[in-house]
């Protein structure tokens, strides 16, 4: 089978859609599946001339997003696409992004009659209202359910989210969840170098958060956490891991926190293991891979009960989680945790075991079969939905 993969965004950029791709392609590699790669040119200058393991791709012109420049919007490029598929047809097509190079192979994948496959991997609707453009959120739900309905089946990470989406009028959803790098993320890792470079002892809690530095990440609700468990707990270390536009106002607001901005892979499973606890306020993501991340390296997490938190986490057993929106609970947990060592060291145990059963090639499985029944459906039952 020739899968087609068209997206935005690629490794190593440093994002969801990214990393899922990365892991994806990887194991369609290993089962020996031909894989071609749309997608923007890169914003790197020293980059490859072309992505290692595809048969083909095809690099279109490409705009910077405002405030999230190492992404690019790729751009329309319909005879480009339908001159590769003539040559090369690939069996199934899956649209990783709803930009205007989605909807570009989209036209030219229905006008061909080749089976689409869409993941919803970005909450477009929820960064309206993160952006002052809450206005714009139902024509954009509108959008993006034509975008999707017209697809042979859309991915979802969580039940929760296609519950959501399917309430609203969208249709033909499956559920994906994500996978993780065990040997990459272990507690082992733990170093009490790094931790004395923080100035923590064996005994002193360490609390993470790791994300993009942004509005949509509900900064002012990990601010005023952070501010409410060192008034607790004065002892308390706190690292923040990542980058974004609002990293210089976040510093200014906490001074005692330890800020990494981006780091290696390989620094982050450190960072992770060396930690004992993980806040992560955000509402925006489809999934959040840092809280399964997070979870695998042994660190109990709280969070909004909300995305992969609320596939993964049993509150009170492997983590705490709190009802969506709920800032003053968030808060209360979180300072509750930091002050109970025994339990949140417990709760890091159990959120270890619990990634467990989240492997990559399960996950593979899953996507093959998708795109496995969206060939054996007759593409002409999306035709009512238009091109």
């Amino acid at each position: 089978m020739r899968i087609c993969l068209v997206s935005e965004t690629w490794s190593p950029e440093i994002n969801g859609v990214a990393h899922t791709l990365n892991q994806l392609s990887r194991e369609l590699q290993k089962r020996g599946l031909a894989l071609q790669l749309i997608r923007p040119h890169p914003p790197q200058a020293d980059a490859p001339l072309r992505t290692p393991g595809m048969q083909s791709e095809l690099r279109v012109r490409g705009l910077a997003i405002p405030g999230y420049h190492a992404v690019r919007i790729g751009l329309p490029a319909a005879r480009r696409i339908q001159r590769l598929w003539r040559k090369q047809r690939p069996d199934v097509v899956y649209l990783a992004t709803q930009g205007p190079l989605g909807w570009s192979a989209r036209r030219v994948a229905r006008r061909m009659g080749i089976p689409l496959v869409a993941g919803w991997h970005t909450n477009f609707d929820h960064y309206c209202g993160d952006y002052g453009m809450s206005w714009l959120a139902p024509a954009l739900l509108r959008t993006l359910r034509h975008f999707h309905n017209g697809c042979q089946a859309t991915l979802i990470p969580t039940r929760q989210q296609a519950e959501g989406l399917m309430r609203q009028g969208f249709q033909r959803l499956e559920v994906m969840g994500r996978g993780i790098d065990h040997q990459h993320l272990d507690p082992t890792l733990r170093s009490s170098e790094l931790r004395r470079s923080w100035g923590a002892n064996e005994h002193t809690p360490v609390v993470l958060h790791v994300g993009r530095l942004a509005a949509e990440k509900n900064l002012s609700l990990l601010r005023e956490t952070l501010d409410a468990m060192r008034s607790t707990r004065p002892d308390i270390v706190q690292v923040i891991v990542g980058d974004g536009p609002a990293r210089r106002s976040l510093e200014k607001a906490l001074p005692e926190v330890h800020f990494t901005g981006f780091i290696s892979p390989e620094a982050l499973a450190r960072h992770y293991a060396s930690a004992d606890l993980f806040v992560f306020p955000s509402l925006s993501e489809t999934w959040g891979n840092v809280v399964p991340e997070a979870m695998a390296s042994g660190l109990a997490v709280v969070a909004y009960r909300h995305a992969a938190a609320a596939e993964l986490i049993e509150s009170g057993i492997n983590g705490v989680t709190v009802t969506a929106g709920d800032a003053e609970a968030f808060r209360d947990a979180a300072v509750t945790l930091s002050q109970q060592p025994a339990r949140y060291a417990r709760m890091g145990r159990a959120a270890r075991l619990r990634t467990h059963s989240c492997r990559w090639p399960a996950i593979a499985d899953k996507f093959l079969s998708v795109l496995e029944q969206a060939r054996e459906v007759d593409h002409e039952t999306t035709r009512p939905c238009g091109v």
